[in-house]
């Protein structure tokens, strides 16, 4: 096999990949597994419950303790602090240390803190410095004290301005729909009329609305830090407005990604069933208005991300 080991180093584990890079002054113990292909930086200790997996970048002044599970593809940066005991005490030890999982394509930057039993999700990227005190979502970008959303990976990102430029140049009274890059995915610009006496805006349902709701609902008073949606629908569609400060939207069809800032009154996004749709960076004052086709029913919600790109994988 083709490993690397520095003849500084004390690697007591022999489960470990071919064409893995061990450097000096590294620590690895005898239950820890490594996958192929790694980088394994100076001055790393790996204790024994630790799964690691291919092609993983470890830098420097970074240790991994029991209960450590490291995917595919993982970038850790130097000086990244995790943690396994809520409440450590010398000494006494837990019966089973919690696990800290870091998903395929997880990168962590300099100096984070991660506290244990969280999930770091699919191509999420933790910013140097940050304190991470919840999961992070698959994709998302985080960063500060604590850890808050800021944004999402490989995700393209349109605005109110945009669909403007598409409405008669933005003539007062005009509309117009935008095609997203999201399969089925709309945004929708309604007539706006300004008047001394208030501004009114009027949309149409099956008209200007792409269907006739049984339900609505409103969101508001949000913590900034906060992200809500995190799910798709089996059937429900959905008609976003916010009609009052502004919102982010993530729409996802598991191929493409596309953000949408809601911040107009006149401006509503169409999100059709099988559509992962996520709300985030609400101003203080937001209120998000949702129009959907269906009565609740929990049965219909799909909350793991995962299970939502199988689903339509086979769909495909």
């Amino acid at each position: 096999m083709n490993i690397i080991v520095h003849k500084l180093a004390d690697v007591a584990s022999d489960t470990i990949g071919d064409g893995t890079r061990i450097w000096q002054y590294v620590v690895v113990l005898p239950g820890a597994r490594i996958g192929a292909n790694c980088s394994i930086c100076s001055q790393v200790f790996i204790e024994n419950d630790v799964v690691i997996g291919d092609r993983v970048t470890i830098k420097c002044g970074v240790q991994l303790w029991d209960g450590m599970r490291v995917g595919n593809d993982v970038f850790i940066g130097p000086n990244a602090t995790f943690t396994n005991d809520l409440f450590p005490r010398s000494k006494k030890f837990p019966d089973k240390y919690l696990e800290t999982t870091l998903e395929d394509g997880a990168s962590i930057g300099a100096g984070a803190v991660i506290l244990p039993g969280l999930t770091i999700g699919q191509e999420a990227l933790v910013g140097a410095g940050a304190t991470v005190i919840r999961s992070v979502p698959p994709r998302a970008i985080v960063v500060g004290n604590p850890a808050r959303i800021i944004g999402y990976t490989d995700t393209e990102k349109q605005s109110a301005s945009t669909l403007a430029h598409t409405t008669q140049a933005g003539q007062p009274g005009s509309s117009g729909v935008l095609q997203s890059i999201v399969s089925g995915v709309t945004l929708h610009k309604f007539p706006f009329i300004s008047d001394m006496r208030g501004n009114l805006s009027v949309g149409e349902f099956e008209q200007t609305m792409p269907f006739i709701p049984k339900r609505y609902f409103l969101v508001f008073d949000v913590p900034s830090a906060e992200t809500r949606g995190e799910h798709a629908h089996y059937r429900c569609k959905q008609f976003l407005i916010c009609v009052r400060g502004r919102c982010s939207v993530v729409a996802d069809d598991g191929r493409n990604r596309e953000e949408f800032m809601l911040n107009k009154p006149d401006i509503g996004l169409y999100l059709p069933p099988m559509t992962w749709g996520i709300q985030y960076m609400y101003s203080a004052d937001a209120m998000l208005l949702v129009f959907a086709s269906e009565h609740y029913d929990k049965s219909d919600y799909i909350r793991d991300y995962a299970e939502f790109l199988g689903l339509v994988g086979e769909r495909r």
